[in-house]
């Protein structure tokens, strides 16, 4: 009887197993860095609305002695931020912490930014 040639079944079953194990590790990879990709997105807007709100601050000349609270759009999105204004040891200085959250409780800040002001 004359053999034939070609893949045996289970030759085509353990290349099968390789690439489904392959292609698994690939799809966690791309999900992993789509996972990422919104973070940092989301991290570098706000971080832009906190500078947005310093560069205010500085322009105005006017900071706030205490706490101040308001909201930006960015990218169509709300963004709720948190100026803080706290003498430091040195009586010259002042720190100015913008904390920058995407919901209006501000309970998880995205991003904080401080700063030193002159007095």
């Amino acid at each position: 009887m004359k053999r034939s040639q070609g893949f045996t079944l289970l030759e085509v079953l353990v290349a099968l197993a390789i690439f489904a194990v392959a292609a698994l590790s690939v799809m966690r990879a791309v999900s992993q860095n789509l996972n990422n990709l919104g973070y940092l997105e989301q991290k570098t807007l706000a971080s832009m609305v906190a500078d947005n709100e310093l560069a205010q601050l500085h322009l105005s000349g006017q900071y706030p002695t205490s706490v101040k609270r308001g909201k930006s759009t960015l990218a169509d999105r709300e963004w709720y931020w948190t100026v803080t204004s706290t003498k430091t040891q040195q009586q010259l200085l002042r720190q100015i912490e913008v904390s920058v959250a995407t919901d209006s409780q501000r309970k998880h800040s995205v991003i904080t930014v401080k700063t030193y002001v002159s007095n």
